[in-house]
C-alpha cells in the first residue's frame, strides 16, 4: 500500500474540514443527507434501496460498535472506517481506494447530456450492469443529480452525485459503454457534473479504486488530484447481535 504520505496533497483545510473527509459516509448521514440514514447512535447506514454504504462516529469505541450491530440489514460497507472492526465482526472484502479532490477542474455544461430521473432508472441499471463502475441500485438516483448521453435512443455515459457531506459532493456512477470509451463522453458529463456541484457552492470529490490506473489517469487530467487512500470494507456483524429497527433520518 502506498504511504499515505506520499500521496497526501495541501489544499488549506482546516482540522475539522479534513475529519469530515476522512469519514465521508457518516459525515453525509449525520449531515446533508440524514433523510437517507438508517441510524443506530453512533451509527449509520443509507437505506438499504439507496445505497450499501455505512459509517460510524469519528474514533469509534466498543459502543459505537455496538450501535452498528443494531443497524437493519445485514452486511455493510463502511467506507474509510476509523478504526478496525471488533473480532466477531467478519470481514467479507477490503478494498484500497483513492479519495481525490477536484483543485483545477474545467468545469463546463455539456449540451448533449440530459438529465436523468427516476423515469431512467431501468436504462441507467442496465448500464451500470455493462460497465460496473461500482454499487448503484435502484433509490441510488435520489442522493443527487445525474447526467446522461444517449445514442439512438440507448443511454451509452452517465454520471452523477452520490455521497454529499458539508461542503462536498462526491461525483459518482462515471460510465461508458465498452464501444465508446475513449471518446471523452466521460471526461464531458464529469466536468459537467462538476459544474452543478460548483455552481451551489460545493466542492467536488470522488472515490476510484487504487488499482483502476486508467481512471484515475483520467480524473488527473481532468483536475483532480490525489488527497489520500481510503478502504472500503465490507462487513458482516455478529449474527448474535440484537437487531432492533433503527431510526430513519
Amino acid at each position: 500500500m502506498t504511504d499515505r504520505a506520499q500521496i497526501e496533497v495541501s489544499v488549506g483545510h482546516s482540522d475539522g474540514v479534513d475529519r469530515l473527509l476522512d469519514n465521508p459516509v457518516w459525515s453525509a448521514l449525520s449531515g446533508p443527507q440524514a433523510k437517507f440514514a438508517e441510524r443506530a447512535g453512533r451509527a449509520a447506514r443509507y437505506r438499504a434501496d439507496v445505497s450499501v454504504f455505512a459509517g460510524l462516529d469519528d474514533d469509534p469505541d466498543a459502543a459505537a460498535w455496538a450501535d452498528a450491530a443494531r443497524l437493519p440489514g445485514s452486511d455493510m460497507v463502511l467506507v474509510g472506517p476509523q478504526a478496525p472492526p471488533p473480532s466477531d465482526w467478519a470481514i467479507q472484502a477490503r478494498v484500497t481506494g483513492l479519495q481525490m479532490l477536484a483543485q483545477c477542474v474545467e468545469a463546463v455544461a455539456e449540451p448533449e447530456a440530459v438529465p436523468l430521473g427516476r423515469g431512467d432508472v431501468g436504462d441507467m441499471l442496465a448500464l451500470i450492469s455493462r460497465t460496473r463502475p461500482g454499487p448503484f441500485l435502484a433509490g441510488t438516483i435520489e442522493l443527487g443529480h445525474y447526467l446522461g448521453i444517449r445514442r439512438d435512443g440507448v443511454l451509452v455515459a452517465m454520471a452523477g452525485e452520490r455521497v454529499r457531506l458539508p461542503g462536498w459532493t462526491e461525483v459518482s456512477a462515471v460510465c461508458t459503454d465498452q464501444a465508446l470509451r475513449g471518446s471523452g463522453l466521460a471526461s464531458r458529463l464529469v466536468r459537467a457534473v462538476v459544474a452543478g456541484i460548483e455552481a451551489r457552492g460545493d466542492r467536488a470529490l470522488l472515490h476510484v479504486a487504487a488499482t483502476n490506473a486508467s481512471a484515475i489517469s483520467l480524473y488527473r487530467t481532468l483536475g483532480f488530484v490525489e488527497r489520500r487512500e481510503i478502504d472500503f470494507v465490507l462487513v458482516r456483524p455478529p449474527a448474535d447481535a440484537p437487531r432492533p429497527v433503527a431510526r430513519s433520518g
